[in-house]
């Protein structure tokens, strides 16, 4: 069993410091970097590009609404044209860094209520997907597992890798719990823990109301903003290691998934 480990990084902007990149770097091995709209500057980018290559980590673009007042965790209403290059946009910014330090794009991961916002709006997924096309058909797109955007990425061809929470609760539907409901965020790293290895070895999850709900896992998301995200990150690591999971990145997990199935084609 393989699985990647990600976070969100790089959301510092100019005096105002976010997360705790330097220690949440050591344990995963993808980061999703804020590209300025939501998070992040360009200091902080090329600041976080460069912790990523320090630590051998693999590095994606995070692109969100262009909401620094609310860190895009408030909902825009975009047209199809705008979602497409707001997207472009934000990869092309980051890349450039990326180039800079020597190092190659894996992933794009939207961030916050954009994220949200695809898995229930077909139009807009289809127009963030394209935005990722336009720039790499290579990338691999980070998206809540088993959701109506996965398969959409799919059929236009695009790689998905299929991502769940370590410390969120779940909808029946398989969708996020909203941070505004109590029960959410989930803080207690055992229980934490517990479910990620169910996620991992066992295909699912309990929901908010004890309903079990399937899971593909390829990629599991620990935030880095919280003061116990360090403690949280390497708890899981520890657990998923010592139950034979390997914790390697998304670029091996996918390619290896498509490799196997070209192979059973021949």
């Amino acid at each position: 069993m393989r699985v990647d480990l990600n976070s969100d990084l790089g959301e510092s902007f100019g005096r105002y410091k976010l997360g705790l990149d330097e220690e949440v770097m050591k344990y995963i091995t993808s980061a999703n970097v804020a590209c300025g709209w939501h998070a992040g500057d360009p200091l902080v980018m090329r600041k976080t590009i460069r912790l990523a290559k320090e630590n051998g980590v693999e590095v994606g673009a995070h692109p969100g609404y262009p909401d620094l007042m609310g860190f895009g965790r408030r909902y825009m209403k975009l047209t199809p044209e705008e979602a497409r290059n707001y997207i472009l946009y934000q990869i092309g910014a980051l890349y450039a860094f990326v180039r800079a330090e020597g190092l190659e794009l894996q992933h794009v991961k939207p961030h916050g209520a954009l994220y949200n916002a695809m898995v229930k709006e077909e139009d807009l997924a289809r127009a963030v997907i394209e935005g990722i096309l336009d720039f790499d058909k290579n990338l691999i797109l980070v998206t809540l597992s088993n959701s109506r955007v996965a398969e959409i990425a799919e059929e236009m061809g695009l790689k998905v890798a299929h991502e769940v929470f370590a410390d969120r609760a779940y909808n029946p539907d398989g969708t996020l719990v909203p941070r505004s409901q109590p029960g959410a965020v989930i803080h207690d790293k055992e229980e934490i823990a517990e479910r990620v290895i169910s996620m991992v070895k066992d295909g699912g999850v309990r929901a908010i109301n004890g309903e079990w709900i399937e899971l593909k896992v390829d990629t599991i998301c620990v935030h880095g903003d919280n003061p116990k995200a360090v403690e949280i990150t390497a708890h899981i690591r520890k657990k998923l290691e010592e139950e034979g999971v390997k914790i390697v990145p998304l670029r091996d997990i996918i390619g290896r998934i498509q490799h196997d199935h070209t192979q059973s084609n021949l």
